[in-house]
């Protein structure tokens, strides 16, 4: 391929993402505004928590006291987890919801040994579900969050509210990350840039898209869309499970995604590498465990994102200026992301260097996968399957 016509395809990506992928890069899918009230006359639905926790000693006690906060005024409890860990997890939520006073609504359970077949977070999730829908008055909804999420005290009103007006089986919010350290800083917008561009959220959210995509952290399930789906079983082995419980529920209804400030991870990311492990995880379980496909991506990313800063500093003529371009396209596209983190502009003229990681963090994820170490958390090793998380489009 000459520079001309590298400059060329380059810049002809950067106007499709801006014009022709849902405006994913306008960050625009947001909860930040109060639901409308719903009439005082309802009958708030019950929901149910579920937290699977595995060694989150030193972040479930302030989750569950975010949870146990809510100002939710129909009938909410909590079930946590506990998978096995090796640290005080089931302790330290036992103590934050006495510190609450609210034990009564708190029931920590030992998840049973792993099966095979299963992943050990939704063997987990399953558990917990079981227990909650076991109990005399099954939830109307459950609520799947993670054992390092804080919610704010409206969160679950207003998930409530969006699900009753909208008629949704799911919804989700993208949880709100770190952006303290000098990694967090330089990795997370772009990371939650690459999501919104696979997944745009504006396509999720239309049910007439075949796009589906949550985020696990936090997720609003309608009970009875999830049993007649066929529960969490159906995505038993999923490494990406958020996005396999988005697509099977779409099947049943519409669903919601959305970015927040209502929702925070308590998860931090001090180095590079820290980063690196977490996206090394899953990223080649997206790519359907495909090298064809690892291949196809690498490229596609060297021609989107570090085409253009190399045809400027290395280019003359017609393919620098198109390089150009292009290089402000994607500094552009990234603002409002930028914006949402409360961070500098100039993380965007970085893109290119941050995708050219991202690519090397993609390739690592194949490797791992090639040396049986794919799906690696805490201390566990899940294959998973290939299934995508959308579908075409």
């Amino acid at each position: 391929m000459t520079a001309l016509a590298l400059a060329i395809v380059s810049c002809a990506v950067w106007i499709y993402l801006l014009i022709g992928r849902g405006g994913f890069w306008r960050a625009a899918e947001r909860d930040d505004a109060v639901v409308a009230t719903v009439p005082e006359t309802i009958v708030w639905p019950s929901v149910v928590a579920v937290i699977p926790a595995r060694d989150e000693a030193t972040v479930i006690g302030a989750t569950v006291a975010s949870l146990l906060r809510q100002d939710y005024r129909g009938a909410f409890a909590l079930v946590v987890v506990d998978d096995h860990s090796s640290d005080d997890t089931a302790t330290a939520a036992r103590r934050a919801a006495a510190a609450a006073g609210a034990s009564e609504r708190l029931n920590v359970l030992a998840a049973p040994n792993l099966p095979e077949g299963w992943t050990g977070k939704l063997w987990a999730m399953h558990h917990g579900i079981a227990n909650a829908q076991a109990s005399p008055k099954p939830p109307d909804y459950l609520l799947l969050t993670d054992a390092d999420i804080r919610h704010a005290d409206d969160t679950l009103t207003q998930l409530v509210r969006r699900a009753q007006r909208n008629h949704l089986v799911l919804t989700s919010l993208l949880a709100r990350f770190r952006c303290v350290s000098f990694a967090e800083r330089a990795m997370i917008p772009a990371f939650v840039f690459f999501f919104q561009m696979l997944y745009p959220f504006a396509w999720v959210n239309r049910r007439e898209r075949a796009t589906a995509a949550a985020a696990g952290g936090c997720m609003l399930v309608d009970s009875r869309a999830l049993q007649a789906a066929g529960g969490i079983e159906a995505i038993r082995e999923e490494l990406i499970d958020d996005c396999a419980l988005a697509r099977l529920l779409k099947r049943r209804g519409a669903i919601w995604l959305g970015l927040t400030n209502r929702v925070e991870s308590a998860r931090d990311y001090r180095s590079i590498g820290e980063i690196r492990r977490m996206v090394a995880r899953t990223a080649y379980a997206q790519l359907q465990f495909s090298p064809w496909w690892l291949a196809a991506v690498t490229a596609g990313m060297m021609v989107t994102y570090l085409a253009p800063p190399l045809l400027v500093l290395f280019g003359s003529g017609a393919p620098q200026w198109l390089g150009a371009v292009a290089w402000a396209l994607m500094t552009l596209a990234l603002q409002p992301t930028l914006r949402f983190y409360r961070l500098s502009p100039w993380w965007g003229v970085a893109l290119p260097v941050i995708a050219a990681a991202y690519v090397v963090f993609t390739l690592d994820s194949g490797w791992r996968h090639w040396r049986g170490r794919g799906g690696e958390w805490k201390g566990r090793v899940h294959q998973g399957t290939s299934a995508p998380c959308a579908g075409r489009e």
